[in-house]
């Protein structure tokens, strides 16, 4: 088992109805953030990608077939090395609407993730908001022209890096059709996995969040 389908999007466009999506038509299991968090031992491997070391890309991804999101979109251009006849899915929004959703999940709870009471838990999200906050947002994701020019460059630097045949721009909305046709399966009977990701992220978060969560709005009025 190898990976066959890689999804080059940004979190926050839709990524987790494709990964949904990529089951059903047969490329699972689909690796995300989720799967990484279940699998603590991947941890050493994703710290070494970040350091810019070589990696078993091979044996990380052993018993997937799909990933979407972070923490591979990083390294986008090293793991389509490794897999060069997998098909990429850039999944896509407006990037304000993108902004807007990051903004209050992502790009808000990560800094949170200091005070995780579970010391696995914490050590799993500080490699994560180093990922995402420092490696990709360059510390400036709090500012919303940095965040988006880097959303748009991202987009950019797919499109130029993936060869047109090989590559899909798709927004989940479309539904089954263009991702069917590109991964040249059928289209399945049932409807097309749509997810409302900010309201699973919050009614996800643990009893910690929410409460600190919580105690920042209050202090902002």
């Amino acid at each position: 088992m190898t990976l066959q389908v890689i999804g080059a999007g940004f979190g926050r466009t839709g990524t987790h109805s494709l990964a949904q999506a990529l089951e059903i038509l047969g490329f699972g299991p689909c690796y995300h953030m989720n799967a990484f968090g279940r699998n603590g031992n991947h941890l050493p491997a994703w710290q070494a990608a970040l350091r810019g070391e070589s990696v078993d890309w091979e044996a990380l991804f052993s018993g997937f077939q799909s990933s979407v999101e972070w923490p591979a979109v990083a390294f986008l251009g090293r793991i389509f090395s490794a897999f060069p006849s997998a098909m990429v899915v850039l999944t896509m929004r407006e990037a304000e609407s993108w902004y807007e959703s990051a903004a209050k999940t992502i790009l808000k709870g990560l800094p949170l993730s200091v005070h995780n009471p579970n010391p696995e838990k914490r050590a799993h999200g500080a490699f994560v908001r180093q990922l995402i906050l420092s490696h990709t947002f360059k510390d400036r994701y709090g500012d919303k022209d940095s965040a988006i020019r880097i959303y748009k460059e991202h987009l950019d630097t797919v499109r130029k890096m993936v060869p047109p045949d090989r590559l899909l721009a798709f927004d989940v909305r479309s539904g089954w059709g263009p991702l069917c046709a590109f991964l040249e399966v059928p289209a399945p009977a049932e409807p097309f996995p749509h997810r409302n990701e900010r309201r699973a992220f919050l009614a996800q978060a643990p009893d910690w969040f929410k409460a600190l969560e919580s105690d920042l709005d209050q202090d902002k009025d």
